[in-house]
């Protein structure tokens, strides 16, 4: 295994008069740069602008969403690796928002929004923190009242 790797060799040519170190130098330049491009995927992934995802060529499908829950929305998108556009529509009062999407991922789509839908009506369940702290601070309070009130009430008891 160890030989067939050492013996991988790459064959460069150029016309030169002269093979000095600047010209091996920029002939690896050109040949690693060649490399970088050959592994990039010439598509974007995750949001993007309507125009780059109309232009690769497949289908679009769009879902209308309000202001408030695109960011949310965003997050779900970017675990399912979804491409997106959004778009607004200011003709409307309040302004609506579009999310175009491939017609191929429309099955990971409504993955996607089954599962934001699912954490938006989880948030909507759960009370609120504050709600929270600020019963366990009156039960807290009324407990050392009790016990203020006690002492109060033996030291009252010993002094007759």
């Amino acid at each position: 295994m160890q030989e067939e790797v050492t013996q991988k060799t790459i064959a460069l040519s150029v016309k030169t008069a002269r093979v000095t170190a600047d010209v091996l130098k920029n002939m690896l330049r050109k040949y690693l740069s060649g490399q970088k491009q050959k592994g990039k995927n010439p598509y974007k992934v995750g949001k993007q602008s309507y125009k780059e995802l109309k232009s690769q060529g497949s289908g679009l499908s769009n879902i209308e969403i309000t202001d408030g829950n695109i960011k949310s929305f965003e997050r779900v998108a970017k675990k399912y690796r979804l491409d997106f556009a959004l778009k607004k529509d200011s003709s409307t009062k309040p302004p609506t928002y579009y999310v175009f999407f491939k017609g191929q991922d429309t099955e990971m789509m409504n993955l996607a929004f089954k599962k934001y839908l699912g954490v938006q009506m989880n948030k909507k369940d759960k009370p609120s923190l504050m709600k929270k702290l600020m019963h366990f601070k009156d039960a807290v309070s009324k407990g050392k009242n009790r016990e203020r009130a006690r002492e109060q009430q033996k030291d009252r008891g010993q002094s007759l």
